[in-house]
């Protein structure tokens, strides 16, 4: 069963409502945004924090909001994902 990037999208806006997302692939945006995340882009450099720490800070705040926990679990899923990603290269 395929996922409904749309629909994850839009809750995911609903954790971070103060990123600006916008474009037409809701796959990519999500996965580009949820990588810049777990590297801490929108930090400055000297007080990122690690990859890990900031798995587990989403992970948190995802597991304490009041979306589904259908979404939560596709949100989560995508999380440990994209972190196995990064931290193999």
């Amino acid at each position: 069963m395929g996922r409904n990037y749309d629909r994850l999208l839009f809750e995911y806006k609903k954790l971070w409502n103060n990123r600006a997302l916008v474009g037409n692939d809701s796959q990519a945006i999500l996965f580009l945004t949820i990588e810049r995340d777990l590297r801490d882009e929108l930090t400055h450099p000297r007080v990122r924090k690690q990859p890990l720490e900031k798995f587990y800070l989403a992970i948190k705040r995802i597991n304490e909001s009041i979306i589904e926990d259908k979404d939560k679990s596709a949100l989560i899923q995508i999380y440990i994902n994209l972190l196995e990603k990064t931290q193999n290269g």
